[in-house]
């Protein structure tokens, strides 16, 4: 069961009470979603537009792309032929090996956070643990941490100090409510071959068999949670066995294991240790509203009051999640994962997505496949028309560099957010998000199905009393024509801009439309951004 309530709201048992409390905080929001629903989202988060993630772990390890530690234990899965190949099979090479395997020997966070800082970002969030359940901090109650192992570095800590030192905004990610039926591959066996039916590491390895290796005194049941849900004996072929993970253990589900109170202990008191040691601007969890049923209620409630605690009854903490119900929305800000919003949303959000894959993947990079960064230049503007945030993920390697294309797309983006940064950072939605003819798909996973933008598709923000009109794609007509900002729809425009130029543009305007006439040499720019003033625009 979850931590009792009690635990959060007051000075309780010991080694458990929270330090603000010990100070005389008073707390303002109960584990309840009616009380949570009393939050209101800070300014600067509003104001900030634009984060960068590092997600990135072990699983980068093998460079071969996200969920490598749950399919390196399917058989008949790229990845498992990948590791059988590479490191050996899975009932004597497992996981954990590789958590012992990252080293991040060629990690520069002062360096890479100075490439964040320039390519626009104003906060910047680590990931703290992903569903493979290692803490990549200095974790009081989970040995299975980067201090103790691999990295043998408070990977959380140093970004938190290294952001907050260059200016930025500080978060972290929080994926491991999962781990419990994420793991349950671990546990399997191969359906055919000379080793059919030979469980995997993590169903037969015990504390007492880590005498004298690398990981002595350490329970590798604490890493992988228990067999909590483990593919029974006698499944025999590679489809059957998977056929019985994607129906078991591969059901996404925020429910607590019923069976397996000490993991839902462990999440919580894990998930307070990092509030209390870094105390993150932001907590992104990887769920569906809010994980493990009450305890992930708690746990809003005891981020939020030592939020206020050490702002100064000031709330500046931020909670993402997904899939809101809609008196969860004034709760927390709504995470739309690799997807966008097909309306202009009243209460702010954030969008997240990555250049390529969620860990590193080393084949991507070889065939050029990331996002351009023309992409999320133009996906950036969209989302912050609508009202909403865009955190995008740079993927690492497992030694904690990062690759050329991603050092270019960085270079490039941090060239256009110099010159059209205004229209961006610290602007508000206008009336009407925008116009143009490219529709997007509302909601998760819908980028794919979004086609490229085109000089027609226009995206407004407010800063002040200015208006500025982003255009999704390059230009190259002699004019622009905005149908949004006719005489019958827009207030009076006394001058336009294009930023990045010193001169003002000529324009024609009627009841229906804006005309403006753009330079001869017109700059070559993946969105270019209209400077628009006059009275009653805004």
């Amino acid at each position: 069961m979850p931590l009792d309530r009690r635990d959060f709201l007051k000075a309780g048992a010991a080694g458990l009470a929270a330090p603000w409390l010990a100070r005389g905080a008073a707390p303002a929001f109960r584990p309840e979603w009616s009380s949570l629903a009393h939050y209101r989202v800070p300014e600067w988060f509003r104001d900030a537009k634009f984060g960068i993630w590092a997600h990135w772990s072990a699983q980068c390890v093998p460079e071969r792309g996200d969920w490598y530690a749950r399919l390196m234990y399917l058989q008949g899965s790229p990845f498992y032929d990948y590791h059988v190949k590479t490191y050996g099979h899975p009932s004597r090479f497992g996981f954990m090996e590789i958590d012992n395997l990252w080293k991040a020997e060629r990690w520069e966070p002062q360096q890479l956070m100075q490439l964040y800082r320039k390519a626009g970002a104003k906060y910047f969030v680590a990931l703290a643990n992903h569903h493979d359940n290692f803490d990549a901090y200095d974790s009081s109650h989970h040995a299975w941490n980067s201090v103790r192992i691999g990295p043998r570095k408070d990977i959380v800590g140093t970004w938190a100090g290294i952001a907050r030192e260059q200016g930025l905004r500080f978060g972290v990610s929080v994926h491991a409510a999962h781990a419990w039926h994420w793991w349950q591959t671990a546990y399997g066996y191969d359906g055919e071959g000379p080793l059919a039916g030979v469980r995997y590491d993590a169903a037969t390895l015990t504390k007492a068999d880590g005498q004298g290796k690398w990981w002595e005194g350490l329970d590798p049941q604490d890493l992988y949670t228990g067999a909590n849900m483990a593919m029974p004996d006698g499944i025999r072929g590679i489809q059957a066995v998977q056929d019985w993970h994607a129906k078991h253990d591969g059901v996404w589900t925020e429910r607590p294991p019923s069976h397996n109170p000490r993991f839902v202990r462990s999440w919580s008191l894990r998930c307070r240790d990092l509030i209390d040691k870094y105390r993150p601007d932001l907590v992104y969890f990887d769920d569906n509203q809010l994980p493990l049923g009450q305890a992930g209620l708690d746990m809003a409630a005891y981020y939020y009051n030592a939020g206020l605690a050490w702002n100064e009854g000031r709330l500046e903490t931020v909670i993402n999640g997904k899939n809101l119900q809609p008196h969860q929305r004034t709760a927390l800000v709504e995470d739309v994962e690799r997807g966008y919003s097909s309306s202009l949303r009243p209460l702010p959000w954030q969008s997240d997505t990555c250049i390529g894959n969620w860990h590193y993947d080393r084949e991507l990079y070889l065939r050029h496949g990331y996002k351009s960064a023309t992409s999320v230049i133009s996906r950036l503007c969209d989302v912050v028309s609508k009202n909403g945030n865009l955190l995008l993920s740079v993927p690492l390697r497992g030694d904690g560099s990062i690759d050329d294309d991603e050092l270019a797309i960085l270079g490039e983006l941090a060239a256009w957010m110099e010159v059209n940064g205004a229209a961006i950072f610290g602007t508000r939605p206008w009336t009407d998000y925008g116009e143009g003819p490219t529709q997007v798909k509302q909601g998760m996973f819908g980028e794919t199905a979004v086609g490229p933008f085109t000089p027609q598709d226009i995206r407004f923000t407010t800063g002040g009393a200015i208006l500025y009109a982003l255009v999704l794609a390059p230009l190259r007509q002699p004019s622009l024509t905005i149908r949004s900002l006719g005489t019958q729809r827009a207030g009076r425009i006394e001058r336009v801009e294009l930023l990045g130029t010193a001169q003002p543009l000529n324009y024609r305007r009627g009841e229906d439309s804006l005309v403006i006439d753009l330079p001869e040499n017109m700059p070559t720019s993946p969105v270019s951004a209209l400077r628009i003033s006059g009275q009653g625009l805004v």
